[in-house]
């Protein structure tokens, strides 16, 4: 691929491991750069394909940040996640979304260290989300931590996979603290 191509939507999408669906998303939100030609198909520049790739794999600006991404749907529980990871202090950045499909948008623009996730949300649930996380190779080292109300067994019965962090609701903040504690040091330690 040289800078001059432009792929399809559909070869986008094989190259990126997401679905046609997320890739015209990305593009009618802005998340991806594209142009339309004259039979209204859509071309992605190769070089934003690439860029979006090496984000993936850990072009982070600042190798000491963890980015962490709250998919939660009910605002009081947005405000309480904001309020309480920015009086860690730590060196995170933190994004809000409240539905999967958001959720599946922000990490194919820029993937996060940890996924802290509900399950119950309208449209494509944490279900659906962490199925198609799970199903991309190149996001298996991505942190999942799932925060429900749902009965422990029951979410196992759903087919959860097994890789993820489970805790019950009320939010647990004291053990997701000390889970990103310890991803910041590992971090600090490999760095």
């Amino acid at each position: 691929m040289s800078d001059n191509d432009y792929l399809s939507t559909r070869e986008a999408a094989s190259a990126l491991g997401i679905s046609l669906g997320t890739v015209q998303k990305m593009v009618e939100n802005g998340v991806l750069e594209a142009w339309k030609t004259e039979g209204g198909h859509r071309r992605i520049p190769s070089a934003a394909i690439r860029e979006r790739l090496a984000q993936r794999q850990g072009g982070k600006t600042n190798s000491t940040t963890l980015d962490v991404l709250v998919a939660e749907d009910n605002p009081i529980f947005q405000a309480l996640y904001q309020s309480a990871l920015e009086k860690w202090d730590f060196p995170l950045k933190l994004r809000l979304v409240d539905n999967g499909f958001d959720g599946l948008l922000q990490v194919g623009s820029c993937q996060p260290d940890v996924l802290i996730t509900d399950l119950m949300m309208p449209g494509m649930d944490g279900f659906e989300m962490i199925r198609r996380l799970r199903a991309n190779p190149d996001l298996a080292r991505m942190d999942i931590i799932v925060v429900s109300a749902i009965d422990r067994d029951e979410i196992l019965e759903r087919g959860l996979p097994t890789d993820i962090t489970l805790f019950g609701k009320p939010i647990p903040f004291h053990e997701i603290k000390g889970f990103i504690l310890g991803r910041l040091a590992a971090r600090q330690r490999n760095s």
